[in-house]
This record gives C-alpha cells, structure tokens and sequence, in this order.
C-alpha cells in the first residue's frame, strides 16, 4: 500500500486505487525530492558551470547500479554541455552545494530504450541520491569578501609585500584541508611574486592588518586538475578564512608616529648618548611581547652604538627628553626571520610605544642657572666654606626625590671635602647667600650607574633647585685649624699644665678648645671639632707613644709637609 500511495504522489493521472502488484508509473518528466537543504545557498548551479558531486544510483526497487562513493571520488562534469545523460543535466541545475536530492529520471531523458549494457535494462527508470560538493564556472576569478575590517588601516597589502597570516582552508561544502592555527605558526610568505597558488596571491592583495575575509577560488587559480594529490581533490574549489598579522616591505624603514614632543625641548639626542626610557612592545596586530613598566625598571642604553636593535637605534636618535612616541620597526631592522623564540615570531614587525625618561652624554658636566640672584653678591661660596641650603631633588621626567623642605632645615656641608655628589658641589661653587639655581647633573656627576636603593634609579639625570641660606668661611686648603692672633712663642710650655715636659691629649684639647672659645684660633667649620683635634695630636706625637715632648712639637710653619699647628 505504501507504494501504491508513493506513485499517486508522482503522477496525479494515475489511478489512485491502482494494485500495488502493477509495474512502475511511467514519468513524463524528472521528479526532484530535496531530502537537505542548507541554511544558505551562495550559489546554485547553472548551465555551464563545472560541478563535483557524490551520487548512488539505484532502480525503482531499490537495487544499486552504480555509486561513486563505491570509487572513492567524486564525479566531475561540465553541466549543460551534454556530458550527462539529459535528466541529470536537468536536474543539476539550480543545486546548491551541500543540498541532497532525490532524482527520479524516465528512461527517454536516461538510458531510453536501448539501456546501457548490462547494468540498466532499456526503458529503465533511474534514482539518483545526488549531493553537490562543490560548483565553480569557467570565467570565475577570486571572491573576497571582507567581514570583519579593523577601526584603522594606514597600509594595505601590495605586491612584493611580505605577510604574516592565519587560515583555515576548506573545500566548497566546508570539509577542512588545512589550517595553520593547528600548527601554531602564521603563514609567512610574500604577495604577488609566484610564491602562492594564484588566487591567493589576487585574495590578500588590498588586506588590512587585523582584517578577516573569506577568499574563494575557482581550481584554475588553486591546485587545478590534480588537487595536491593529499586532501585537496582535483578541480576542487577553495576557501579560506584569513586573518592578516603582519605586513611589511623589504625596502620598509622606521616609522615613527604618534609623536607627543614636550616644550620645551632643549636638547634631542644624538649617538653616544646614554638613554633611559620605557616602553611597551608588542607586534603589529596588536599582540603583546614584553614591557619595561612590567618590571618597574626603564631600559637604559647608549644609542647609535649597536647595543640594541638596528630599528630602535635609529629610533632614538633625535628624540627630546620626556617626549612619547611610537617606533614601528620592521624585521630586517629587528629580529630578523629567526624571531627571538616564543615571544616574538620569525619576520615580525615590531611596535614600541616609547617614553624618554632621560638621556646624558659622558661628556656631559653639570649644567647650571641661576634662576635668581641677590643685588648684594660680592663673597662667593669657595671651597672649604661650610655652607646651608635647601634643595629639591627631582628626576628628568619630574618624578620627586627629596626635600630639604620636607624636614624643615637645611642641608650642611664643607665644599670641596666630596660630602655630596660632584655635580651638587660643583653647582654650589662661586655661589652667594641668597642666590637659587638650577642644576642638572648627569649621573656620572651624581649616582652613577647604581643610583639609590629605592630613590633614584641607575644611570639617571638629577635635577636639583638650590638655594643658598647661609655661608660659614672655610680655611685656607690643607689646613684644619689657623691662629687669629700671633701664635705664642711658649706654645708648648702652655699647653704642659703640669709642666711634667709632655702634652697628654687631654691637655692638647683643651688648650685646642679654649683658643677656639677665646678667639684666638678657629677650626674647620663642618667637622667634628675633636676629630680634627685628635689628627691634629697624632700629627705631632711623632714616636705614636700617645703623648707630645719638646722634641717632637713643631709649627706647621716649621714642617716640610702639613701640620696643623
């Protein structure tokens, strides 16, 4: 009975309550039964296209004549041309590929009455399972069809560039042949010069870094006839799903973009220069390889010395202190095809977004200005003078380092005796009370290469805005101890308090001691009073038996190298 219901379907004339023992209805014309449909039909069949499609072919009853998934290949074939019987030239066309039909075809538009040997008997109705893999056309070129484009696009791909792209590669009905995300690794190559199947080298012409499209070809622009001879079959069409990474050109040189300059900028860099800066790296799709801020530490180099990579010493030469800028840098300028590993690929192009914190040159000495000065300047700060002044210390990009401000007194020191940074003390000299400067010390005139744990960092620039408070006159250079009065000619006799004809120390001091009280002497300022008088005694206790006979008391005056008295 369900045959019987079967045939009323396919021919309304027919006699609905025909035996269900009677031979097959004859067909008039073919009968398509659309067993799949897919969701989206970019293209159905027409005449004169090409098409690759799996079948079974069987007759009325069910019993298999023929299948070309029994030969493992697809069969292949012009539609329209008359290189199939009629009813399947019929019924192929206006497909689409990945749609499963039923085909019943009468024997005129088949075999007809003469069959075709022994395997279909003449007047034999035929049924095809057709599924259409894939359908391309003679005059086809390469689609590409763009479906996600990135918010900015200052170059597109030409010919001779050389490219760093992701795929998947499928045939037309999606079965996947090859990706390079299940490798890991882009594929790198160049445009336009023969180094890819044709239509590849057409579809990423014009391609925007970050860009995806979806690139179809015809074979003629793919593998052709043969395929690969592996997973991509012969006169298949091909897809591909790209994502562009990377661009750059042999002949690239720098970029530098996004500039930020500060004002003013009084010096720009120049080769030998010794250069901090930070940076954020990464690669030109945007993925990230390394930062200077991420371990809280600038990179500090000279530059135009070959100490980093070609494109970044270029870069840097030129720059102004505190200025921000991006430095692109293509491969042959960095780290060329090999890539440094894991972070950065073979032929990258490379971002750095850069900040110069500082930059000095070895030859640099301190750069003073006054930033003002009193009407009354005539004594000057010399060495040896004890001198009181504020201070605020800073780095090059302003960062702060101390104050004297923030402790509420001054900072004392004795000029010339290395109780500062030579920068500062050479910035304190010919100074006068009252008069503020501004003083830029490079870091071999400051902290060197080490810095201060936690303060300031290695090989940095300090700047530092002085003002002198107060001025305490030194000696004269060598001395630690000078008489304001004529020294008196029974010095040891009053020094000798118990007149035992020896000087203990402790009548050194205090004779030492009272001169200073009384007027009549002065020592260094700055120092530690008893210190002084303590070398001034072991000067003069020649024997080192820790006290001072006639013999061995002498005038400074007297001695052919220093002595304090």
């Amino acid at each position: 009975m369900i045959q019987c219901v079967h045939a009323m379907l396919y021919l309304a004339v027919w006699v609905a309550f025909a035996a269900c023992s009677a031979p097959p209805v004859p067909l008039d014309d073919i009968i398509i039964e659309k067993t799949f449909e897919p969701e989206e039909c970019g293209r159905a069949v027409k005449v004169g296209d090409y098409v690759r499609y799996h079948y079974i072919g069987t007759f009325p009853d069910g019993k298999k004549f023929d299948s070309s998934y029994d030969r493992g290949s697809t069969y292949n074939v012009f539609v329209g041309k008359k290189q199939l019987i009629a009813g399947m030239d019929k019924a192929l066309v206006g497909m689409c590929v990945n749609q499963r039909s039923l085909v019943k075809i009468p024997p005129q538009l088949a075999y007809g009455k003469g069959g075709y040997g022994d395997i279909i008997p003449a007047d034999s109705i035929l049924h095809f399972d057709v599924l259409l893999l894939d359908v391309w056309n003679p005059e086809d070129g390469v689609q590409s069809t763009t479906y996600l484009t990135p918010p900015t696009c200052v170059r597109k791909v030409e010919v001779s560039d050389y490219v760093r792209y992701h795929y998947n590669g499928t045939l037309l009905d999606g079965t996947l042949f090859d990706s390079s995300h299940t490798r890991l690794r882009t594929y790198d190559t160049y445009v336009g010069i023969g180094w890819l199947i044709a239509g590849m080298d057409q579809g990423l012409l014009g391609m925007c870094v970050g860009e995806r499209r979806i690139i179809t070809m015809p074979p003629s622009l793919g593998y052709g006839e043969n395929g690969d001879g592996s997973d991509i079959p012969g006169q298949a069409s091909l897809v591909f799903d790209v994502v562009l990474l990377d661009l750059h050109n042999p002949r690239d040189s720098i970029a530098v973009t996004n500039q930020v300059l500060p004002e003013p900028c009084p010096r720009k860099s120049a080769t030998g220069d010794f250069v901090r800066y930070h940076y954020n790296g990464s690669l030109l799709d945007g993925t990230f390889f390394d930062s200077s801020y991420s371990r809280n530490h600038t990179y500090d180099t000279y530059v135009g010395k070959g100490y980093v990579i070609a494109g970044m010493d270029e870069g840097l030469i030129g720059v102004c202190m505190g200025e921000r800028l991006t430095i692109t840098i293509p491969p042959h300028l960095a780290y060329g095809e090999e890539g440094t590993g894991s972070k950065i690929p073979g032929s990258a192009v490379l971002v750095f977004d850069v900040h110069i914190i500082d930059f000095h040159n070895p030859s640099d000495t301190t750069v003073m200005t006054v930033t003002h000065k009193p009407e009354d300047c005539e004594k000057i700060t010399k060495n040896g003078d004890f001198v009181k002044y504020h201070y605020n210390a800073s780095l090059m990009d302003g960062s702060h380092i101390d104050s004297t401000h923030n402790y509420g007194k001054t900072y004392n020191i004795v000029l010339g005796a290395n109780q500062v940074v030579p920068g500062m003390e050479e910035g304190l000299k010919d100074m006068c009370v009252g008069e503020k400067r501004h003083l830029v010390v490079p870091p071999h005139l400051g902290y060197g290469e080490g810095g201060v744990t936690d303060e300031v960092p290695g090989s940095a620039v300090l700047v530092f805005d002085v003002e002198l408070v107060e001025v305490e006159e030194g000696l004269p250079e060598g001395y630690m101890f000078i008489w304001n009065d004529d020294v008196s000619p029974d010095l040891f006799t009053e020094m000798d308090v118990d007149l035992n004809q020896q000087v203990e120390p402790s009548e050194f001091t205090n004779y030492i001691m009272r001169q200073v009280t009384e007027g009549r002497g002065r020592l260094a300022p700055g120092f530690d009073p008893y210190r002084i008088i303590d070398n001034m005694f072991s000067n003069q206790d020649r024997n080192g038996d820790g006290k001072i006979t006639e013999s061995e008391f002498r005038l400074k005056a007297d001695e052919a190298t220093h002595d304090e008295l």
